[in-house]
């Protein structure tokens, strides 16, 4: 028999040669280390299992294209980069934590396995999956590692992992599989799971080989399977799962053996159970109510329905309410000094540390870190520090020091967040005042200041690092604000909604409202032109292809007695038509095909002419023939313009009156300069608009840029792209030409399939880079300077207005449903209208009265005259 060589025990990879670095075009000059990772603000946590504990001091998760290493005492970072910068799956711990698995996505990704604690590339496993891992589990002898794969392939891999070897290979399911987890009392069976089925197996050696035999597989409707959902023993036949009601349903041998609920047939949580765990001969359920219940195993193990209705009642043995507003997703145990200790996944936006212990010495769940939860919505630097601000739907606005690296202080609302912009130094030369816009059409200014600066009462200490303090609230929308906007001289503030209107308010020292405008589509992006056109005017993106321009409104030249709406404001339209279809064209061989017939035709016609000439030359009469029947050729394939506008992603300007887009659906691939004319038409719906100069962007007709920013001296232009890319393009001046835009510098650092980056901008003063994203991260960067050179550098919190601790606290706007600017002075001037019409009626009837009065007191009169004097009844009326 031939002897496999086997991989020595000390053989590593050298981690330098596996990351993936950023992407350089070819001999463009721009250096590799452009932009270096900084830190890592935020926390995946809506991903189902994103967190992994090695030991009492490190906690692991994965961040884009990073698995984020935090010492929970230092609260320091390390950083692990994935090696194909296709994004990462799943991490998972060796049952010794000795080594740690890191399953990673893109096309044929490696499947990784690091050494703990020297994180040196341990062992690279290939060739188990096409396109992304989704799950993977040790044996409890940590021998064997199982892995399984998204789609297309859902390919279940047994590894000898230290031999890099592939012992069995086998499709898990033909449905989206979440999770594979090797029995919990017997390492030769296998369970998976995944969108509504449940898989057991089992590995048999026959013949020298391992085989997987399918014990059963089974699906239901019923099933709520999420990724830690459920537990198998005895020979894989018994297996727990959970439900999105919130009981238990105990499996035996593929079929529903009986449902557990708590007593007076209660759910056993109040909400879906996300994890399942068995701990030291106890079934521990986690719910997304918040709850962590401990059952008795063997209880639940010998369960049986009693009735018709399939339901058992079983009470806890113990539990724990970690709070209110927690959602917890998946919990991981560790030893501190011999006790256990547990670390929670809340996928509201925290880490929380717990004791599970239930005894009287029991210590209260700890909120370690709290984050935004789900994706960014917007993000904005501070004009003359280093402070960052965020929003997102879970209602909450964050502010950030990025040189200290730390949140500073958050405030939470009653709605989402949507929109936010830092006020202008000229605004607010303090650089303390944001903008937020929420999703029920809300806008509200507050303010940041130093707590420390106020005046200290008897007794107190002002201890916090930054607080933030609502200004102003007020609602110009009834939909989500999507973009807000500082006129660069500070004088007006522009807030863009869904609801296709574009507000514009006076910025004073309480902001008031100016009017608003109709647009022809839900707003996307806003930007002012900059100081150096001569003219003020608004840039208005829409989403379905339309951009408008107006001039800045002024207050003085506006009526507001009856409405605010501004119809006289000059209005130019530009309604994208696509030209996508035709460039392609252009550039294919389709092009060369309509050319090649233009010119058979051409050499035809010559020919005919020639020997029309040669017959007429000869003498001979030319009679009139019917002309020949061509033959047909084969339809030249029509230009294509797509039924639905693509979406205007973003732009900015380029002069005065022109403009560069970006294009989402169809049209993506290109940067469009396109100018609004003075053509007015009266329906701008009918306008067909098509650019005058096109730049092709490299590798973007199905990943789109997203975000465009720019460097204060405009030579550098960062782009945020669809698939959580960072790209920095060098501009040799500050505007964009045909042929630049050709040599560039790409990272992947967000999550490649839902990290869409949702936000990008450079610290005021160019040192640092700030992107936030679709999957909930917050990445800062240091620009092409090294660490060291910024450790002078320290963020100035601004000190509070004079007289602001006497101020009462600002009204909010809490009810989603309140009217906005408009609907208040249309329901105003309605009832002013109402209160005229009742003052004319009662002033009419008031007259009419009088005239009865008079007209019975001539009556009276008539009667008491003689009767030969008295009018006739007829004569009255």
């Amino acid at each position: 028999e031939k002897v496999e060589k086997k991989i020595s025990e000390t053989f590593f990879y050298d981690y330098e040669d596996i990351y993936s670095r950023p992407f350089v075009t070819e001999d463009s000059g721009i250096p590799i280390n452009l932009l270096t990772l900084k830190h890592s603000f935020g926390y995946d946590c809506t991903r189902s299992v994103n967190l992994l504990l090695m030991d009492s001091q490190t906690l692991m998760y994965i961040a884009g294209n990073q698995v984020v290493l935090l010492d929970l005492k230092t609260k320091s970072q390390s950083y692990l980069r994935s090696s194909s910068g296709g994004g990462i799956g799943f991490i998972t711990a060796h049952p010794t934590k000795q080594y740690f698995a890191v399953g990673e996505k893109g096309k044929k990704p490696n499947l990784i396995i690091y050494d703990y604690p020297s994180l040196r590339p341990y062992r690279i496993l290939r060739g188990g999956t096409e396109e992304a891992y989704v799950s993977g589990d040790f044996n409890d002898a940590g021998t064997l590692l199982a892995s399984v794969g998204s789609s297309p392939d859902y390919m279940l891999t047994i590894w000898d992992w230290k031999e890099e070897k592939i012992v069995l290979r086998s499709k898990a399911f033909s449905q989206d599989v979440y999770k594979v987890t090797f029995s919990a009392d017997n390492e030769e069976q296998l369970t998976t799971s995944g969108a509504g089925h449940i898989s057991a197996c089992k590995l048999c050696h026959i013949a020298k080989k391992l085989n997987l035999f399918t014990l059963y597989s089974f699906s239901c409707k019923y099933l709520y399977i999420a990724i830690n959902l459920m537990l198998s023993w005895k020979e894989a036949r018994n297996v727990i799962s959970g439900t999105e009601w919130g009981n238990l349903l105990l499996w035996e041998g593929g079929l529903i053996k009986v449902e557990l609920c708590r007593a007076e047939q209660k759910p056993c949580h109040s909400g879906p159970v996300s994890q399942l765990v068995l701990d030291e001969g106890e079934l521990v359920t986690v719910g997304k109510d918040g709850f962590i219940r401990v059952w008795n195993f063997e209880t639940i193990d010998a369960a049986d329905s009693v009735d018709d209705t399939g339901l058992l009642e079983v009470e806890p043995m113990n539990e724990l309410h970690v709070g209110r507003n927690v959602s917890l997703s998946f919990m991981s145990k560790v030893h501190d000094c011999g006790q256990p200790v547990w670390y929670a996944q809340d996928t509201n936006g925290a880490i929380w540390k717990l004791d599970l212990t239930f005894s009287n010495m029991t210590r209260d769940p700890e909120c370690l870190y709290t984050f935004h939860s789900g994706r960014i919505e917007a993000m904005s630097v501070s004009p003359i520090t280093y402070l960052l601000a965020t929003t997102a739907l879970d209602r909450s606005v964050r502010i950030y020091d990025f040189i200290s690296n730390s949140q500073l202080s958050e405030i939470k609302f009653k709605q989402g967040g949507t929109a936010l912009i830092w006020a202008p130094r000229v605004v607010n030369p303090k650089g303390g005042l944001i903008a937020v816009g929420f999703e029920d059409g809300v806008v509200r200014i507050i303010e940041v200041y130093d707590p420390k600066g106020l005046p200290v009462l008897a007794g107190q200490t002002n201890t916090e690092n930054a607080e933030i303090n609502l200004k102003q609230a007020f609602k110009p929308h009834v939909t989500a604000v999507t973009a807000l906007a500082y006129e660069p001289n500070g004088d007006v503030l522009a807030t863009g909604s869904k609801d296709k209107t574009v507000f514009f308010f006076a910025v004073e020292d309480e902001y008031e409202p100016i009017g608003f405008i109709c647009v022809p589509g839900p707003v996307q992006a806003l930007q002012w032109s900059p100081p150096s056109h001569v003219k003020s005017t608004l840039l208005i993106l829409c989403e379905n292809g339309f951009a408008l321009q107006v001039p800045a409104p002024l207050p003085e030249e506006q009526d507001t007695v009856s409405t605010y709406q501004i119809k006289n404001l000059p209005t130019q339209y530009f309604h994208f038509y696509s030209i996508k279809s035709r460039i392609k064209v252009k550039n294919s061989p389709l092009e060369e095909e309509i050319a090649l017939r233009e010119k058979r035709k051409q050499e035809k016609e010559k020919a005919k002419l020639e020997w029309i000439k040669q017959q007429q030359e000869m003498g001979k009469e030319i009679k009139e023939e019917e002309p020949e029947e061509e033959p047909e050729e084969e339809p030249l394939p029509p230009l294509y313009i797509p039924e639905e506008p693509s979406p205007i992603l973003c732009g900015f300007y380029s002069a005065p009156g022109k403009f560069w887009l970006s294009l989402g659906g169809y049209d993506s691939g290109f940067l469009y300069h396109c100018e609004f004319s003075n053509d007015h038409q009266d329906d701008p719906e009918n306008k067909k608009d098509e650019p005058f100069e096109v730049i092709p962007i490299e590798d973007t007709d199905d990943n789109p840029i997203h975000q465009i920013s720019f460097c204060t001296s405009r030579l550098l232009m960062f782009c945020g792209m669809q698939n959580g890319a960072l790209r920095v393009y060098p501009l040799q001046d500050k505007d964009l030409k045909v042929n630049t835009l050709k040599e560039y510098w790409s990272f992947n650092v967000h999550d490649n399939d839902y990290g869409q980056i949702q936000g990008i901008c450079s610290s005021y003063d160019d040192r640092f880079l700030i992107t936030c994203g679709g999957d909930g991260n917050i990445f800062t960067f240091n620009i092409l300077s090294p660490e060291d050179v910024h450790k002078e550098l320290k963020a100035k919190i601004p000190s509070p207005r004079s007289g602001l601790e006497k101020e009462k606290a600002a009204e909010d706007i809490e009810d989603p449903n309140a009217y906005n600017i408009e609907e208040v002075k249309q329901k105003k001037e309605y009832e002013r209208v109402m209160k005229e019409a009742e003052e004319k009626k009662k002033k009419k009837r008031e007259e009419l009265i009088a005239l009865r009065h008079e007209f019975l007191s001539l009556l009276q009169k008539n009667q008491e005259l003689p009767k030969h004097m008295q009018l006739h009844r007829e004569v009255h009326l």
